[in-house]
């Protein structure tokens, strides 16, 4: 049985959900980062997921200086 390409939902997957936890929870252990790090992240940058993506990896250099 083949997919319905017509039956698309309505999520944007290039933002990332500030009040999802599992998606939280995926940004921060895909950088080494706690869940309020991350949310930190949202909060001052906004949901855009290149951006959190970005400063999450500024993040790690900083813990690692």
């Amino acid at each position: 049985m083949s997919d319905d390409k017509s039956k698309t939902d309505n999520r944007d997957r290039s933002q990332a959900a500030g009040d999802e936890e599992h998606e939280v929870g995926y940004v921060a252990s895909k950088f080494g980062l706690s869940t309020v790090q991350v949310r930190e992240l949202i909060a001052e940058f906004g949901n855009d997921r290149d951006v959190i993506e970005r400063e999450a990896v500024r993040e790690q250099w900083k813990s690692l200086e």
